[in-house]
């Protein structure tokens, strides 16, 4: 067996099972399921009609590096989102089923095992697949903290002995789970970085469609860079999905797009490993990227959710809207102690709501620290009504917990 297998951790949702296996929530509540980032929108119907309408290519085996027609329609809608003068469908776009493929195989693409510490700067709190991708390359993965006073990750905080063995890093912007969004000044300072060191920058922005200020996009790093005129993108990679934009993420369909030179790479290790994307999903993505309508649409019921039900948390919580994303991410009451998980399972059996702890999406760092301690994440993907529905359960709750006395008992350990 692979004996970095043995490194990983077990998968977020696989923890919370097992932590919440044993509770009972109230028999007449509806469970409502908060902890995961799954769009529960409904799909569009156009999208849904192009894949009934194009099943014909179901014969054949579809090209790796996907067809040209879908790779300049991802192109456009880049160069429209994000201001880009020009961007080559043919060397510096992909096709991926979905970015969590992509992410774990454009790791083992960059990642070189035989160099001394190969290190791959991941932010924290953060996605695991990052953690995992890292690990299973033989890669270490050095954590950044999200500084919560200054709203960003301390990347001023590495040290330079960790920069000269950093072979990749990954920047979530929009943030899962904080929903910060990087600035264009931090984006140059690490493209300072990566020339000086010679790392690839990796971003990922599948969460970049889901914002409250229409006339004020987040920024994405290759329109960062070709303002500062590295059209070239160079050591620069940045991927997107269908799953949150266009809520489909059954579809399975994103892209990455980037330095050339780093594109042909990934290009070679995907016809090795089978990531060819199916001519239906091809046909519906085609049709996916070219509409923004129900894009609009989309963030309003998000910003509807968010403006709405923020006032009443805000009640019993420090919360305000996120910058961008889908989360909240929120202390959990001082009389827990930090207990993020004992937190989750109460909550659990009093509400049948379920949320994520915040140390299940973060490690401790160099510094002994994990930022996620104490934490709780909401993703609010269910229709308005559902999430009314579990903000009011969960004030209710927060209420009755601040009137009762402190708990002194330990509670549920979940091994990582």
């Amino acid at each position: 067996m692979n004996p970095y297998l043995a490194e990983l951790n077990d998968f977020t949702f696989t923890r919370l099972a097992r932590l919440l296996a044993d509770v009972s929530p109230p028999a007449g509540l509806k469970p409502i399921n908060l902890s995961i980032g799954e769009p529960k929108h409904p799909t569009p119907q156009f999208i849904r009609d192009a894949i009934g309408q194009n099943t014909a290519g179901l014969a054949q085996y579809p090209p790796t590096k996907g067809p040209l027609a879908l790779r300049q329609t991802i192109a456009d809608w880049i160069k429209r989102r994000f201001h880009l003068p020009a961007l080559d469908a043919e060397t510096q776009v992909l096709p991926v089923l979905g970015t969590k493929e992509a992410l774990y195989s454009f790791t083992q693409t960059i990642i070189d095992p035989t160099r001394q510490r190969p290190t791959v700067l991941v932010p924290n709190p953060f996605y695991m697949v990052y953690e995992g991708a890292a690990l299973l390359c033989g890669a270490k993965p050095f954590f950044v903290n999200f500084d919560a006073a200054a709203g960003e990750y301390a990347w001023d905080a590495v040290p330079q002995s960790v920069w000269q063995d950093v072979q990749l890093l990954i920047v979530c912007s929009p943030d899962n789970p904080t929903g910060a969004i990087t600035n264009r000044e931090r984006w140059r300072w690490l493209f300072e970085q990566s020339d000086r060191y010679g790392f690839v920058i990796l971003a990922d922005e599948c969460y970049s469609e889901i914002y409250f200020d229409e006339g004020n996009p987040p920024v994405g790093a290759l329109q960062v860079a070709a303002e500062m005129g590295r059209t070239d993108f160079r050591r620069l990679i940045a991927m997107g999905s269908l799953s949150k934009r266009s809520n489909a993420p059954g579809l399975r369909s994103g892209f990455v797009a980037g330095d050339a030179a780093v594109m042909a790479a990934f290009l070679k290790l995907r016809s090795f490993n089978g990531s060819a994307m199916a001519g239906t999903v091809v046909a519906a993505s085609v049709e996916a990227w070219n509409d923004e309508a129900h894009v609009v649409a989309n963030r309003a019921a998000y910003a509807k959710k968010f403006r709405e039900l923020t006032p009443l948390l805000a009640k019993h919580l420090p919360v305000t809207m996120p910058e961008a994303a889908f989360y909240w991410w929120l202390p959990i009451p001082a009389s827990y102690h930090g207990d993020d998980e004992r937190f989750t399972r109460e909550l659990f059996a009093a509400t049948a709501i379920t949320v994520i702890p915040g140390s299940y999406l973060s490690r401790s760092g160099a510094a002994g620290v994990n930022p996620g301690k104490g934490y709780m994440r909401i993703a609010l993907v269910s229709e308005f009504d559902e999430c009314r529905e579990a903000v009011l359960r969960l004030t209710e709750f927060l209420s009755r917990s601040a009137a009762a006395p402190a708990h002194t008992g330990a509670s549920k350990q979940v091994t990582a």
